[in-house]
């Protein structure tokens, strides 16, 4: 877990979002299970209600599932689920955006690729 929340985001939403970081990188692996409401709020100090919602969206996209009187466990496709969803997300957000610019700026696909790939090689 983040050892602080930031304030500028509903919190139950960077709870959701480190419980799907942490499956992206293999943190939690499917199968395995993730920290519950109650210790979610013992170590930020927050409601219980406020971790559950986080819990429970991931839930409603299957990305996590309930076993009765045992905890919230990552699903078998919870990883893929992620990564699809954060590809369509990073379209959305910063493919559409740079093309918008570059049709703005003149700059052709090509000339946009050949950008990228001398950013690649100057890393």
């Amino acid at each position: 877990m983040k050892n602080a929340l930031d304030d500028n985001r509903p919190i139950f939403l960077q709870i959701k979002e480190q419980i799907e970081d942490s499956i992206i990188n293999d943190s939690v692996k499917a199968g395995e299970r993730v920290p519950s409401t109650n210790e979610f709020a013992a170590y930020y100090k927050i409601n219980p209600a406020t971790a559950a919602k986080g819990i429970n969206e991931l839930v409603a996209e299957e990305i996590l599932f309930k076993r009765r009187g045992v905890g919230m466990f990552v699903t078998e496709n919870a990883k893929e689920i992620l990564i699809e969803k954060r590809k369509k997300t990073f379209y959305e957000n910063f493919i559409q955006p740079l093309k918008e610019e570059a049709k703005k700026l003149r700059i052709n696909s090509e000339e946009l690729i050949e950008m990228m790939k001398r950013e690649e090689n100057e890393e």
